[in-house]
């Protein structure tokens, strides 16, 4: 009897189990706990059967069929301690596995790369590779970001390069340095990133003020430069990589070494220096272009799973030339440089920089250190000191005085910390403050009077971001709140102060009057709201839509307040304004990708409505005791900015690949119903590559450039009046030039020279056929042609 009660509960149970649903999946991602990385290649086994995934390049696994029960996992990966995990699956289950990864070498000498993991999971991202950022080694971080679409660049010649996202530059967008960000003075336009891309080992790009946890105020966007992973294994490796350029002459050279331990100490050293002579266009020296830098970071510090903490140091040395052409003498010369072919001045060759020029220093001091709570979460804490020194040299009529016109220093110090919940794989959050306190005291004894007063700032943040994660859908969101307070003390012209009305509005800034200028103490403050909302969905294995509304906050900088004078290095008399209000963008982004073997697919579309926003125009010329200048002149409108990029990958075969990428923005003054002026025309970027791995790993790329006309531009030409003629002439400063097609060539090889050393040869040629051609976004494109062809050979020893 027993034996047919145990038979009839056998055959029930049995009969339950075969009518389970077992069509269930089972997915997530495998990270590395020690900096969140997504790991490619792990192996996920369903113990005591036969289901088992490996990840995909983004770090993905699923396992299809399924029961409801609870499941014993083995997860392994060739870097990573095998480990078992449980799960109960009750539907289709979604569950990241974070796994303890140590870095290896290849042959001791070649990092083994990560996946990257995005910083945010519904804004539009993009990431300059380690291999891109050394065939840059020689230029400059805006020359490789601009290699990326919808990102261009904003040139002061050849040597001052500043990176433009989706039409927008300078203080509206974001740069963060192995998690400091950037106080260099990013607000002229003709100050670049004080970034040595030799010692960056990743950049990314988010497209958008969805990185909030860097800033609010990103309206444009954020550049993340990160260093290279140091592994936590006992080695040594370094790098020696030398660049010689034949178009300025010149070239560069990039070492680096680190040293690190299996208990978690390690040491980082990074150095370059790059020296140029002057730039030549297709037909002509682009006299007085020259440049000198040296570059040295070094860092210290102690990794491990629980704690770990770094020092480091780095500073940034550039001397850069002003084409002397664009230093004029009088109004009939702006007039004749902007109908003539040649520039005004055109002297032999030279490794000499003389005055116009620009000598720039920025030093960086950081202390970070992370504790991390077992199932919990991970704490950070960041402590760094900035210092930048700007040194702006003009053509005085007194050639004994070799004082500078503008002479600046700023000094940040600054303060974060941020916690990570990491309880829930399903659920990402994350919660900070930040603080920072910046002095600005220009040196007085220069002979000219200021641009920009002396000034405090002082800044306050805090941000909340969070995220969740359903099957197929990813929600994301966060808000932050930024405090801002700007003390200045000024001198304005008496006439000056009461032409524009202060007199009347900011009556509480006076302080004294002597003879004919009022000393003022202006005091601002703002409070900034940002925040961002967004999801992100896998229609399929192939498919995937995101979509993000980000609204940003951006208080209005020193110069766009308190300009006051002649910028020398820009060429031209900025007027700021104090009545400006903060700028509020609202942008909307989708990312829409297709991705299989053969064929890789993204589009991206855009709108920004921009409220308040504040540009810079020309609108007439000044002539001074030191030449002719335009003057230019900030106000605030109401700006709308639409567009998209499309990014392209087809791999025809094995070792064959086309990319593709077009980018297009379009700028509105809604307020004037006109063009915006300086957005980036339409651009698209082509390539074929061809690879032989058993050749030494052969490479050879093809790449075609074309840049349109911008046909959408502002009328802000003006009338001058010429002495010797006695006559009215129209200065054309906004028609743009034509547009050009550039053709580019870059191969390499590598040889192997021992078991632990590698040598790889180089060749880029760019701008093969020597084009003139004059790009819209170049300050310099009134006096001057771009450079012509250039001949660069690399050679990296890697050991």
């Amino acid at each position: 009897m027993k034996f047919k009660i145990c038979l009839c509960l056998f055959v029930l149970g049995t009969t339950t189990v075969f009518a389970q649903n077992c069509t269930y999946t089972l997915s997530g991602y495998i990270i590395d706990l020690h900096d969140n990385t997504v790991l490619e290649n792990a192996t996920v086994i369903v113990a005591g059967s036969e289901e088992s995934a490996t990840t995909n390049a983004e770090g993905k696994y699923m396992i299809s069929g399924l029961c409801k029960a609870t499941y014993n996992l083995q997860v392994s990966h060739p870097e990573c301690e095998t480990q078992a995990v449980k799960v109960a699956v009750n539907g289709n289950t979604t569950r990241n596995i974070n796994m303890e990864h140590h870095l290896e070498t290849l042959g001791g000498v070649e990092l083994i790369a990560h996946a990257h993991k995005s910083k945010s999971k519904t804004a539009t991202e993009q990431v300059i590779s380690h291999d891109v950022l050394q065939a840059n080694s020689a230029a400059s971080l805006g020359d490789a970001l601009s290699q990326l679409s919808g990102i261009s660049s904003l040139n002061t010649g050849n040597t001052v390069v500043k990176p433009v996202i989706q039409g927008l530059h300078s203080s509206r967008v974001v740069m963060i340095t192995s998690g400091t960000r950037l106080e260099d003075q990013e607000w002229g336009v003709e100050h670049a990133p004080n970034i040595d891309v030799n010692a960056a080992g990743e950049v990314t790009v988010i497209k958008g003020a969805a990185g909030l946890q860097y800033g609010g105020d990103a309206v444009g966007g954020t550049i993340i430069i990160e260093p290279e992973t140091i592994p936590v294994k006992d080695t040594l490796y370094g790098r020696i990589l030398l660049t010689g350029a034949s178009n300025g002459r010149g070239g560069s050279l990039a070492t680096a070494l680190t040293k690190s331990f299996n208990n978690g100490w390690y040491a980082s050293v990074n150095s370059s220096v790059k020296r140029f002579g002057d730039f030549e266009a297709p037909d002509y020296v682009l006299s007085n272009t020259a440049a000198s830098e040296e570059n040295f970071a070094a860092r210290i510090g102690f990794n491990k799973y629980r704690f770990g903490l770094e020092g480091s140091y780095s500073i940034f040395d550039k001397t850069s030339g002003i084409l002397r052409s664009s230093h004029l003498g009088g109004a009939e010369d702006l007039v004749i440089a902007i109908n003539r072919e040649e520039p005004f001045v055109v002297r032999d060759f030279t490794y000499n920089i003389n005055s116009p020029y620009q000598d720039v220093k920025h030093q960086i001091a950081k202390v970070n250190g992370f504790y991390r709570f077992e199932s919990f979460g991970k704490l950070k804490a960041q402590y760094d000191y900035q210092r930048n020194d700007r040194l702006e040299f003009d053509v005085r009529r007194d050639s004994d005085d070799t004082r500078p016109s503008i002479d600046l220093q700023l000094e940040t110090v600054s303060a974060q910390v941020d916690f990570e919940y990491t309880a829930d794989n399903t659920v990402t959050a994350k919660v900070g403050i930040s603080g920072s306190y910046a002095k600005h005291f220009p040196n007085p004894n220069t002979g000219v009077r200021r641009l920009i007063p002396d000034y405090q700032a002082q800044d306050f943040g805090m941000y909340l971001l969070g995220s969740k994660q359903f099957d197929n859908l990813t929600i994301e969101g966060g808000v932050r709140l930024d405090y801002n307070r700007i003390l200045a003390e000024k001198f304005y012209t008496k006439s000056l102060w009461e032409e524009r009305g202060y007199d009347i509005d900011f009556t509480e800034f006076e302080r004294q009057e002597i003879g004919e200028q009022i000393f003022t103490k202006p005091d601002f403050t703002y409070l900034n709201f940002s925040g961002t909302l967004g999801g992100a969905y896998e229609l399929n294995d192939k498919d995937n839509i995101a979509i993000n509304y980000a609204i940003a906050s951006r208080s209005p900088n020193i110069s766009e307040l308190f300009s006051d004078g002649l910028h020398q290095s820009a060429a031209r008399i900025e007027i700021g304004d104090l009545r400006f209000d903060k700028e509020v963008a609202h942008k909307f982004s989708i990312n829409f990708t297709h991705d299989t073997d053969n064929w890789t697919f993204t589009v991206a579309p855009f709108a920004n409505f921009i409220e308040d926003f504040i540009l810079i125009e020309p609108t007439a010329v000044q002539r001074t005791i030191r030449g002719s200048f335009q003057v230019g002149t900030y106000r605030q409108t109401q700006a709308r900015l639409l567009g998209f990029d499309i990014d392209n990958r087809i791999q025809l075969r094995d070792n064959l690949m086309i990319t593709n990428q077009f980018s297009l923005v379009k700028g509105k003054d809604i307020s004037l119903d006109r063009p915006l002026i300086d957005i980036p025309a339409a651009s698209t970027r082509n390539a074929i590559s061809y690879e032989i791995p058993k050749a030494n790993n052969l490479k050879i790329k093809l790449e075609s450039n074309y840049v349109f006309r911008q046909n959408e531009f502002p009328n802000n030409n003006f009338q001058v009046f010429l002495p010797q003629t006695e006559t009215f002439e129209i200065v054309d400063v906004s028609t743009p030039p034509d547009g050009y097609h550039l053709l580019n060539f870059r191969g390499d090889i590598d040889l192997k020279l021992t078991e632990k050393s590698t040598l790889n040869l180089g060749l880029m040629v760019n701008n093969i056929f020597n084009t003139s051609y004059r790009e819209y976004l170049n300050r310099q494109r009134y006096y001057a042609d771009d450079i012509g062809r250039n001949i660069l050979l690399q050679i990296r020893f890697d050991f």
